[in-house]
């Protein structure tokens, strides 16, 4: 295997691990500056006031985007193991 190879098969993953962790990240970004504002606008410094939500939006996120995220997984590994033999290099 050579460096060019190693490096592009260390983007994809990269690629792939952004790709599947964005839409939890999303949701508990939107969910966070929604929570940020109300708190700002009612002057509520309560500190469970910003995980409890954050943490239902990622949850909810997650059951959402499930088959999605492990459909992408799964292609990716498929063709990792179907393209062993020629990142082995014979």
């Amino acid at each position: 295997m050579n460096a060019d190879l190693a490096v592009s098969l260390m983007m994809s993953a990269l690629e792939i691990g952004v790709l599947i962790a964005a839409p939890m990240l999303l949701f508990g970004l939107v969910v966070g500056l929604a929570v940020s504002i109300f708190q700002a606008v009612t002057q509520i410094q309560e500190m469970t006031l910003t995980f409890i939500p954050k943490i239902i939006a990622i949850v909810a996120a997650t059951a959402l985007f499930f088959p999605w995220m492990l459909s992408t997984m799964l292609e990716y590994t498929v063709t990792l193991l179907n393209n062993l033999n020629a990142y082995i290099g014979k």
